[in-house]
């Protein structure tokens, strides 16, 4: 079973200052953190403040690419998670067909927000975040409890999302 889920923000993982993407479901009650490169907070961040550039980035030109050859992201889902990591998968339809693409959720979720697809995780997933190894996450971690760093993630309001600044 699939959980439709919406980008509530992004922030910054105070210890390893790694990029989080935090996603909730529509309800607002179950929250989701994706730990995740520079490169995908940022292409993130730029579609959520309709930041646009002369040129297009690889997000945009993906979805530029889709639509020139007649297909359409009809959803992404985020799969699984395994060893701290997490697996996605883009829909795209094409004269009629469904294809599924493997993708890391970070590019499928920048696509899905610059095509308005929705963004669904599985259920399994959801309960699997909830035992991320903190400690892989960074060297640092060993100076805080898993225990303070789940309840800070668990804790995040809407209003402890700022304007994710590059």
């Amino acid at each position: 079973m699939f959980v439709e889920m919406k980008v509530s923000g992004l922030t910054i993982d105070p210890l390893t200052n790694t990029p989080i993407v935090i996603l909730k479901d529509l309800e607002g009650k179950r929250a989701v953190p994706i730990w995740i490169g520079l490169f995908e907070a940022s292409a993130i961040a730029t579609e959520l403040e309709k930041i646009s550039f002369s040129r297009p980035m690889t997000h945009d030109l993906l979805r530029e690419m889709v639509k020139i050859l007649d297909g359409k992201v009809i959803k992404i889902e985020i799969i699984d998670l395994k060893n701290n990591t997490f697996f996605a998968l883009i829909h795209l339809m094409k004269d009629g067909n469904v294809v599924t693409i493997d993708s890391r959720p970070s590019d499928a979720i920048a696509l899905a927000l610059r095509v308005n697809a929705p963004i669904y995780i599985a259920e399994q997933v959801i309960e699997k975040s909830r035992s991320i190894d903190f400690v892989k996450k960074g060297e640092e971690l060993d100076k805080l409890k898993k225990e303070d760093l789940e309840d800070f993630l668990e804790n995040l309001s809407d209003e402890d999302f700022g304007k994710y600044k590059m």
